[in-house]
């Protein structure tokens, strides 16, 4: 067997086990984002720095302490019904 012909098959044989984990991985996924899921589901948290309009800030931080969880849950709820490109 030539070495050209040894590749192409080593490469059809690893596509084939890339759709074969793409396919595993798939199955693992839930079918259906319920609630109770979601009240499991703790996404990981990252620092950043961002600006924001000390009003926004403010109107947040009158309701109490948890504004940034506050922030974040209506950044979500917006990514979640498309409103943010």
């Amino acid at each position: 067997m030539s070495m050209k012909a040894k590749r192409k098959a080593r490469t059809r044989k690893s596509g084939k086990i890339a759709a074969i984990r793409a396919s595993a991985a798939e199955a693992r996924r839930p079918k259906i984002w319920s609630e109770e899921l979601g009240q499991m589901f703790r996404p990981i948290k990252k620092p950043v720095t961002l600006r924001l309009d000390a009003d926004v800030i403010a109107w947040f931080k009158a309701k109490g302490r948890g504004y940034q969880t506050r922030i974040n849950r209506v950044l979500r709820e917006m990514m979640r019904e498309g409103k943010i490109g």
